[in-house]
């Protein structure tokens, strides 16, 4: 972290003054500005006065994910592949259910999907400081390489033939791949999955939003990891 704005008020929320006590014991300069000046800062919606500005994250390779999920000790890999979520408030939903449930790491597309920003950071709640997050160039391309390195790639599809609760995943390296918003997964990215599996739904509504539908997914390989 290298910088934080706080707001100026008589009456602060005691998790202001924590993130101040906090910053100031890590030597993070603190600046108390007014509220107008915090709003001319945010670059989200509702900042609850606090605006924090940190280095970018640092992105790390594909094979890193899984190589150093397999060392001794370590939980078997289990990595969340996004393929071309647009909305950033879905992305950060979707790294919080991740790290929630045990995701080792996360995969994501450079272009044509929305990346880690300041709304997705703010959607995930947290989860972008304990997640490894890598970036490929292509999906298709990093599941067939996921393929090499031994990870079961499952791909979550309301045509899917299988349930994702009838799936026996236990402790096997795997990789659960989202689609986006509306198309769902690429056709070349279904492909590439080893398993297509479904969500079952009960009421009238086809279809799922992605970021609900992967903390359902996410947690049903979490309970079978378990």
């Amino acid at each position: 972290m290298s910088e934080i704005f706080l707001v100026e008020g008589t009456d602060p929320a005691p998790i202001l003054g924590e993130i101040d006590n906090l910053a100031r014991q890590n030597n993070v300069p603190v600046r108390m500005v007014s509220i107008r000046r915090l709003e001319s800062l945010q670059r989200t919606e509702t900042p609850q006065g606090v605006v924090a500005f940190a280095e970018p994250l640092q992105a790390i390779d594909l094979s890193d994910l899984v190589l150093e999920s397999a060392k001794e000790a370590a939980p078997a890999p289990f990595l969340v592949v996004v393929d071309g979520v647009t909305d950033p408030h879905n992305l950060g939903a979707v790294l919080r259910s991740a790290e929630c449930a045990g995701a080792t790491g996360v995969v994501l597309p450079r272009h044509r999907a929305v990346h880690v920003t300041a709304a997705v950071t703010k959607a995930a709640a947290g989860a972008v400081e304990h997640l490894r997050i890598a970036l490929v160039p292509g999906i298709p391309s990093a599941l067939q390489s996921l393929a090499e390195l031994g990870v079961k790639t499952v791909g979550l599809d309301e045509r899917g033939e299988s349930s994702i609760f009838d799936l026996s995943l236990g402790k096997e390296p795997v990789s659960l791949v989202l689609g986006a918003e509306g198309r769902g997964l690429s056709p070349l990215t279904r492909r590439r999955c080893d398993v297509l599996a479904r969500i079952p739904l009960h009421g009238a509504i086809s279809s799922l939003n992605v970021s609900t539908a992967a903390a359902v997914a996410c947690f049903e390989v979490a309970r079978g990891r378990a």
